[in-house]
């Protein structure tokens, strides 16, 4: 199998906070065509395949020579749409990047992958960030409690630690970022699973994975560029878009 990894982006049209998001195009182009681009840095634009669910987001990445697919609209995840075309690849390891990551840092791209060739127990890696209070207190960060040799223990939306001295949430704990690396024969088993009690529970899919007992891998990054999900969120992309821009402009 090829020693390079598939980068699978998976692309739903329908977005609820923010219609139509990976259409907008304010910076100058499509947020997919751009996320798709970002992603190609990490191992070139061969590597990468965007997994569509509606002929426009074909379209929207089409400039940019990366390849893009159309795959069942049926699909309840991420991980199911890139499983589908995962089947119909040779690569051995599969990275899962998000599709309105536009500022996705490639070297992580390429960490999530190495976690695979550095720990044989794992079928699956992902990454997380240093966090304290405010992702304690928030249930849309999720948080990952981390065992040794990067072992994923636990994954929750409830603060975690809990600090059982101090009587609350731990200070610091880590937000799990939603990147994945799966073995291809996981992958294709993992989507293939029930749901389970877990999982609904908490929202959280890869909860599935744990509760089957599939090894999962963390490695802490120092910081991670945020997703976008709301309005207010493109926009804050925007002005980091323009700001980069004008400084190319000045330099000599």
């Amino acid at each position: 199998m090829p020693s390079t990894p598939a980068v699978l982006i998976p692309a739903r049209r329908a977005a609820t906070r923010l219609p139509d998001k990976l259409l907008l195009a304010e910076h100058g182009e499509p947020l997919i065509a751009t996320v798709a681009r970002r992603a190609a840095l990490a191992y070139g634009p061969q590597a990468v395949l965007v997994c569509a669910d509606d002929p426009a987001l074909i379209e929207a990445v089409r400039p940019t020579g990366i390849a893009a697919r159309l795959t069942s609209p049926h699909h309840a995840s991420g991980t199911e749409r890139i499983a589908e075309a995962a089947a119909t690849l040779p690569q051995a390891v599969v990275v899962n990047v998000q599709g309105d990551e536009p500022e996705i840092d490639p070297a992580h791209i390429r960490l999530v992958a190495e976690l695979l060739e550095r720990h044989p127990w794992a079928g699956m890696a992902t990454l997380a960030v240093p966090a304290g209070p405010e992702a304690q207190a928030s249930p849309h960060q999720v948080k990952v409690v981390i065992g040794n040799e990067g072992r994923a223990l636990w994954f929750t939306r409830a603060p975690a630690p809990w600090d059982r001295e101090a009587g609350g949430p731990a200070a610091r704990t880590h937000r799990h970022l939603g990147i994945y690396a799966y073995r291809r024969e996981v992958l294709l088993g993992y989507a293939a699973l029930p749901r389970t009690p877990l999982e609904d529970l908490e929202r959280l899919e890869q909860l599935r994975a744990l509760a089957n007992g599939i090894g999962i891998v963390v490695a802490v990054v120092e910081r991670a560029a945020p997703g976008i999900d709301t309005r207010a969120d493109y926009e804050a992309f925007l002005a980091r878009w323009r700001a980069h821009a004008a400084a190319q402009d000045r330099a000599p």
